[in-house]
C-alpha cells in the first residue's frame, strides 16, 4: 500500500532544503567510474563494468577483487537501482565541498606571502625597465657568452687597429720614396743647379773663418732660387773632419730629395704645421668627451604601465588578486609565475584583446555558450552546450575552414573576457566562475570540433588561470567516464576536486547541489525560464524527495480572500498529479482545482496554477509517484492581494 505523507506550508513560504553536508573531496572522483553502469536509460555498455575492478585493483592492492567480483555480479545487479544512487549521492557531496583559497593577503600563509611579494618585485623591475613592450631580452646563456667573448672582441679591434696605423705608416714611407724618385728623375735632367731648402751643417771652422763664409752663400743661394714650380730640396748633412795636417774638411753629405711646390711653405713650417694639427686633434676629441661628461645625464623614462582585465599589474588592491591566480596555476613557482605573466602580456597584445571587446562577431553561438544566474556560493555559472552544434548550418558556420575557426575562437575569447570583467578581484570578492558542460548529443568525434575545443582549452589554460571554480559534466555518457579515468591520474588533486561528472539521471539533482532550483534553467530540471512568469529568481523554491510507489501531500493554508498561485515540477516526472481547495468550514464542500492525471516527462514540464480563496480552507496536491525511482519535487507558491 502505498505510504503517504502530508506537509503543512504556509502560503507565502520561501525557504529551502539545506544542501548535503560538504566532506572533503575524494583523491579520484569514483562518481564518475559507477554511473554508467547503474543507469537504465544509457546504452548497453557489457565491457565497461568488468574493467572497472581491474582498474580498481592496482589502486587498492586487492587482487581478489576480480574473482569476488565476477561472483558478485548478479546480486549487484538486482541490487543496482537502490544502492548505487545512494552512493553517488554520496560521493556528489563529497566534491561540494572545495573551496576556493582566500585572496585577502593577511590570511595567506608565510610562504605564500613571500611568493607574492617575490613575484611583485619582479614585475616591479620588469615594468621600470620596460621589459613588457620591449623586445625580449637574450638568454642568459647567451649574455655570459657575450660577456666573455667582449674581452677577446676589444683586443682584436685594438690590434687591428694598430695594424691599419702600421698600414698608413707603410703607404707613407712608399709615397715618400716614390716622390724621392720622381724629384731625383726631374733634377737628372734638369739644368739647374738643385735648390737646398735647408741646410744642416756641422762646421769646425778654421782660424781664417773660410768655410763660414762659404755657408752664408749656400744659405742666401736657396732663399733665391725658390723656383715656381716643383723644385727639388736638398738637405746636406756635412760632417766636418780633421785631416792630418789639422785642416778642417766636409768628409760626407748626406742628400735627402723631397718633393715640395711653389705654393708649400718651407719645410720646416710644415713640419709645424703638421704637428699643430696632430696635436689638436686629440684637444678636440678631449673637448667633445668633457662636453659629454659635462652634459647633465636624460631622466629615465617613467615606469610602463600594464593592465590585464582592465586592472594593473601592479598598484591596487585588486593587482594582487591577479598575481594570486598565477602563482597558484604555478604552484607558487615565482619564476615560473612571472614568465607566465609575461607571456600573457605579450599573448594578448598579439591577439588584439582591446580591440576585439569592440568587434562585432555576431550571436548566432549564444545557444551554445551563455551565462545564467549564480551558484549558492554567488559564481556566475557559463553554460556550454555541445549539443547545439548538432545543428549542421551552425556547426559548418564555426567550423567549415579555419577562416571560420578563427572567428569562433575569437568569438569565445570576447565572450570569457566580457564576463571576467563583470567580476569582483576586490580581495573579498567574487573572481571566478562555474562551468556547467552539457555533453547530451555533443557531436564529439567531429574532428573541427574537437581541434577547435583543444585550441580554446589551450589558450584558456595559458591565459585565464584560476578562473573556474568548478568544472561541471551533465549528461554525460558512460564513454566519456572512461575515458576520463583513464586520464585522472595525470590531473592534479586541486584540478580533480573542481570535476564533477553526472549521468543523464542525475544531472539535474548534481546541479542542485551547487545552483538553488530557481535558477536552474528550465532544460536542465530547475523553474528558471525566459519571458513574463508569475515567479522570479527571488522566489525560492522548497525541494523534496518522493519515495519509491508512495504518496506525497503538499498543503497551502489560506485564511483572507486573494489569489494562491503555486508552481511546481517533478523532475523526470511519470508520476499523478491532483490539486483541490478543502474549506476550513464543517459544511463546506470540497472544490476539486485540478483533477488528478499522470504527467509524463514529454509533457509541459513545469505546473503553475491559481485558486482564487473567498473563505478559510487549504489547498492540497497530490503527487503519486508509482514507479520504483525515487523522485525530486521542487515547488514555491505565493498569495496575491484581490487587488492585484
Amino acid at each position: 500500500m502505498a505510504e503517504e505523507t502530508k506537509v503543512e506550508v504556509a502560503p507565502t513560504t520561501t525557504t529551502t532544503t539545506e544542501a548535503a553536508a560538504a566532506a572533503p573531496p575524494a583523491a579520484e572522483e569514483v562518481v564518475v567510474v559507477e554511473k554508467p553502469v547503474t543507469e537504465k536509460e544509457l546504452p548497453p555498455a557489457p565491457e565497461p563494468e568488468p574493467e572497472a575492478p581491474e582498474k580498481k585493483q592496482p589502486a587498492a592492492e586487492e587482487e581478489p577483487v576480480a574473482a569476488a567480483a565476477a561472483a558478485e555480479e548478479a546480486a549487484i545487479e538486482a541490487a543496482i537501482e537502490e544502492e548505487k544512487p545512494t552512493k553517488e549521492e554520496a560521493k556528489i557531496a563529497q566534491s561540494s565541498s572545495f573551496k576556493e583559497e582566500t585572496n585577502v593577503v593577511g590570511e595567506l600563509p608565510e610562504n605564500q606571502k613571500k611568493a607574492l611579494d617575490e613575484l611583485k618585485q619582479l614585475i616591479q623591475d620588469a615594468l621600470n625597465k620596460h621589459e613588457f613592450t620591449a623586445p625580449p631580452a637574450p638568454p642568459a646563456a647567451e649574455e655570459k657568452k657575450k660577456e666573455e667573448e667582449k674581452p677577446a672582441e676589444e683586443a682584436a679591434a685594438e690590434k687591428k687597429e694598430e695594424e691599419k696605423v702600421e698600414e698608413e705608416k707603410k703607404e707613407e714611407e712608399k709615397v715618400e720614396e716614390k716622390k724621392e724618385e720622381e724629384v731625383a728623375a726631374a733634377a737628372s735632367t734638369s739644368e739647374e743647379p738643385k735648390t737646398e731648402e735647408k741646410v744642416e751643417v756641422e762646421v769646425v771652422k778654421d782660424e781664417e773663418g773660410e768655410k763660414k763664409e762659404e755657408v752664408k752663400e749656400e744659405e742666401k743661394k736657396v732663399e733665391e732660387a725658390a723656383p715656381a714650380a716643383e723644385v727639388a730640396v736638398v738637405e746636406e748633412e756635412k760632417v766636418a773632419a780633421v785631416d792630418e795636417d789639422g785642416a778642417k774638411t766636409v768628409e760626407a753629405i748626406k742628400e735627402t730629395i723631397v718633393a715640395v711646390s711653389s705654393a708649400t711653405p718651407p719645410a720646416e713650417e710644415a713640419a709645424a704645421a703638421d704637428t699643430s694639427a696632430k696635436e689638436a686633434a686629440p684637444a678636440e676629441e678631449a673637448k667633445e668627451e668633457t662636453k659629454v661628461e659635462t652634459e647633465p645625464a636624460a631622466p629615465p623614462p617613467p615606469p610602463e604601465e600594464v593592465f590585464i582585465w582592465g586592472i594593473p599589474l601592479l598598484g591596487d588592491e585588486k593587482s594582487d588578486v591577479i598575481l594570486l591566480k598565477f602563482l597558484r596555476a604555478r604552484d607558487f613557482k615565482v619564476k615560473d609565475a612571472f614568465a607566465m605573466i609575461k607571456n600573457t602580456v605579450k599573448w594578448r597584445k598579439e591577439f588584439g584583446i582591446d580591440s576585439l571587446l569592440d568587434e562585432d562577431l555576431g550571436n548566432e553561438l549564444e545557444k551554445a555558450v551563455y551565462m545564467h544566474g549564480a551558484d549558492k556560493e554567488g559564481h556566475p555559472v557559463c553554460y556550454n552546450v555541445f549539443g547545439a552544434f548538432q545543428d549542421k548550418e551552425l556547426y559548418q558556420n564555426c567550423f567549415a575552414d579555419d577562416e571560420k575557426r578563427k572567428k569562433f575562437l575569437r568569438w569565445r575569447i570576447q565572450f570569457l573576457e566580457k564576463s571576467i570583467r563583470k567580476l569582483d578581484f576586490s580581495p573579498t570578492g567574487i573572481s571566478t566562475i562555474v562551468q556547467v558542460n552539457d555533453l547530451k548529443n555533443s557531436p564529439v568525434f567531429a574532428v573541427a570540433l574537437r581541434q577547435a575545443t583543444n585550441q580554446a582549452l589551450a589558450l584558456l589554460q595559458d591565459n585565464y588561470p584560476e578562473f573556474v571554480a568548478k568544472q561541471v559534466f551533465i549528461n554525460v555518457p558512460w564513454w566519456y567516464l572512461a575515458f576520463n579515468r583513464m586520464i585522472s591520474p595525470f590531473l592534479t588533486q586541486r584540478t580533480k576536486s573542481k570535476f564533477v561528472f553526472a549521468g543523464p539521471s542525475k544531472s539535474a539533482e548534481t546541479l542542485f547541489k551547487y545552483i538553488a532550483p530557481e535558477l536552474v534553467p528550465v532544460q536542465y530540471g530547475g523553474l528558471s525560464r525566459e519571458g513574463e512568469q508569475e515567479f522570479s529568481a527571488a522566489d525560492s523554491v522548497i525541494e523534496v524527495t518522493i519515495k519509491p510507489t508512495s504518496k506525497h501531500q503538499i498543503e497551502f493554508p489560506v485564511s483572507e480572500s486573494g489569489t494562491l498561485v503555486w508552481e511546481l515540477r517533478v523532475v523526470g516526472w511519470e508520476v499523478s498529479y491532483g490539486a483541490e481547495f478543502v474549506p476550513s468550514a464543517d459544511d463546506g464542500y470540497t472544490v476539486i482545482v485540478s483533477k488528478a492525471r499522470k504527467v509524463t516527462a514529454t509533457d509541459e514540464p513545469v505546473i503553475t496554477d491559481t485558486f482564487k480563496v473567498g473563505e478559510p480552507g487549504k489547498i492540497v496536491l497530490t503527487l503519486d509517484n508509482q514507479t520504483s525511482k525515487k523522485k525530486k519535487l521542487l515547488y514555491r507558491s505565493k498569495t496575491k492581494p484581490v487587488s492585484e
